[in-house]
């Protein structure tokens, strides 16, 4: 989309645009719009192929029990410790500097922590 529109600019400025990578082939011309159509069909099937693929990938991990994103920063001891610190009193600034995490993950863990049935 981006190199079509980019072609038309550069056109409507009286300037001729010729794609070397294609043989010298002038873009502003009738077969040279043709030949520029093709391949941007092309490229476009190929973004869709590969989020096809993608999503299928996701799929089929999560039904495999994979867990996908990046590996949690506390484990279930450490959250458990983290709300005791809390509870205790201590601020969450100073929890997430002795666990060497995050204000955000000490928060989240809390918030987690709230949203469980008891």
């Amino acid at each position: 989309m981006d190199v079509r529109t980019t072609v038309e600019q550069i056109e409507s400025s009286g300037i001729r645009a010729h794609g070397l990578a294609l043989g010298g082939v002038d873009l502003t011309s009738p077969a040279g719009k043709m030949t520029m159509q093709v391949i941007i069909t092309v490229v476009e099937f190929e973004r869709d192929l590969l989020i096809e693929r993608t999503q299928s990938g996701i799929i089929r991990a999560k039904a495999a029990g994979k867990r996908l994103g990046r590996k949690p920063s506390l484990n279930a001891e450490e959250r458990a410790a983290v709300l005791k610190r809390l509870d205790a009193g201590d601020s969450v600034a100073k929890v997430a500097r002795e666990f060497k995490t995050s204000r955000h993950t000490i928060m989240r863990a809390r918030e987690a922590a709230i949203k469980l049935p008891q």
